[in-house]
């Protein structure tokens, strides 16, 4: 789905946060499914662990360093949002930094930018603990 530059550009950083969970989302429920046959509780168990707050935020201090300028220009203005919901397993600032990557990935497949998505996920894959 690629949206024209001034229509992502219009959007808020919430919007593209909103994207990119799911996007990030769907991109984790892959791996995990590639682990092999698990039951359906322990694919949502797995997938919830990879995906909470406090996961994702150690994902964006892991790609960081990666990112080009423009792109650390759009994980800044989606970690400095203004959200009114933290979710109470998190630190305000884990929150943040996941809100961050997600707005990156959100930015990042409506450009059509899938290549890079991938790249900066492999780089996440690399310091994956598996799930005991």
């Amino acid at each position: 789905m690629i949206l024209a530059e001034a229509e992502i550009n219009a959007m808020s950083s919430l919007a593209l946060a909103h994207m990119g969970d799911a996007v990030y989302e769907l991109m984790v429920r892959r791996e995990v499914c590639r682990s092999g046959r698990l039951t359906a509780g322990e694919l949502h168990r797995q997938t919830v662990r990879h995906v909470s707050a406090g996961a994702q935020a150690r994902a964006a201090r892991m790609v960081r360093p990666l990112l080009t300028e423009a792109e650390n220009a759009v994980y800044r203005r989606g970690r400095n949002s203004h959200s009114h919901a933290a979710p109470s397993s998190a630190s305000p600032g884990e929150y943040h930094e996941a809100t961050g990557l997600e707005a990156l990935f959100g930015w990042l497949y409506l450009r059509g930018e899938t290549e890079r998505l991938e790249e900066l996920f492999a780089h996440i894959l690399k310091e994956w603990k598996p799930c005991p």
